[in-house]
């Protein structure tokens, strides 16, 4: 059982290391965009950044809808990573109280 929950467990890691690199990706190439470091007409970027955002939106839409508009800033990256860092934190320390 305890060979299971620890599967599981790293699975669970793996998926949020991976949201986690997506959502600084998105992040990186928005800022490169932004600052004319490439240009948007570059269609390679521009379908990259889209297929991102597509991945991205249905997890940041509901956070959005909860915190309060920043201006030009979204902070619901930042607040989707804080979260994943502290579901991470404590199934981890649940897997370890039950093993």
């Amino acid at each position: 059982m305890s060979n299971l929950l620890f599967t599981l467990i790293q699975i669970v890691d793996l998926l949020t290391s991976v949201l986690i690199t997506l959502i600084i990706v998105q992040f990186v190439i928005g800022l490169l965009f932004a600052f004319n470091v490439i240009n948007q007409s570059n269609e390679f970027m521009a379908s990259v950044y889209r297929s991102i955002n597509a991945l991205l939106e249905p997890v940041l839409a509901p956070i959005r809808r909860v915190i309060p508009s920043a201006g030009t800033i979204d902070f619901s990256p930042l607040v989707l990573i804080i979260i994943l860092q502290i579901f991470t934190i404590i199934l981890t320390s649940v897997a370890r109280s039950v093993v």
